[in-house]
């Protein structure tokens, strides 16, 4: 194994990476953004009423986005252990 073909695989790496936890965060962030668009509208500034809505979003994005999730990190495991040199 070369310095090229780890730099490619830690390259690989980080884009599943994001390519994954990217949906919940972005569900996360819209729902943080919407929350605190209303409680600057309303002036009600409660700390639980922007952390349980926001968790709960990303509890529910994650079990829809679960079998995706999935499937990208088992097909990025049966690539990994396929580049194995013999």
């Amino acid at each position: 194994m070369n310095v090229g073909h780890s730099v490619d695989l830690l390259r690989q790496a980080i884009y599943v990476t994001l390519l994954v936890a990217g949906p919940i965060l972005l569900i996360g962030l819209a729902v943080a953004l919407l929350i605190s668009l209303v409680q600057a509208v309303t002036q009600l500034q409660e700390q639980t009423l922007s952390f349980v809505p926001r968790i709960m979003a990303m509890t529910v994005a994650i079990v829809l986005f679960l079998p995706w999730m999935v499937e990208k990190l088992v097909s990025y495991g049966k690539h990994m252990l396929g580049t194995l040199p013999r």
